[in-house]
């Protein structure tokens, strides 16, 4: 379970967050997570409930998880395309030669405190 560790990784970086932003709590954190990431929303939120109420700072606080559609570009003709239907083979010229351009992204977007 390496939700559990980013949830951690993220406790630690809303920590650095805060003490530069003089904030003593934080009431909503939104996440931007790639639908092929490899995290699984539903552990990361137990995990951030957990977590999350072990802490002055982030006791209570929301955890919002906006999904990132995953797209592939093809390096033989040049489109791209959604990735989950199709993987790593193109679907308009055939070719295995393509690069994941998003949908892999695990990131704080952005941080609430309350007024």
């Amino acid at each position: 379970m390496h939700e559990l560790g980013i949830v951690f990784h993220m406790i630690d970086t809303l920590e650095k967050v805060a003490e530069q932003n003089e904030l003593t709590t934080i009431s909503k954190v939104s996440l931007n997570l790639g639908e092929v990431s490899g995290v699984l929303p539903d552990y990361l939120l137990d995990c951030w409930r957990w977590a999350a109420d072990r802490t002055e700072l982030l006791h209570g606080a929301e955890l919002s998880v906006n999904t990132i559609e995953a797209v592939t570009v093809c390096n033989a003709c040049g489109r791209s395309y959604e990735t989950i239907p199709h993987g790593k083979t193109c679907p308009h010229c055939g070719s295995p030669d393509t690069v994941l351009l998003r949908g892999n992204e695990v990131e704080i977007d952005s941080v609430e405190a309350p007024e």
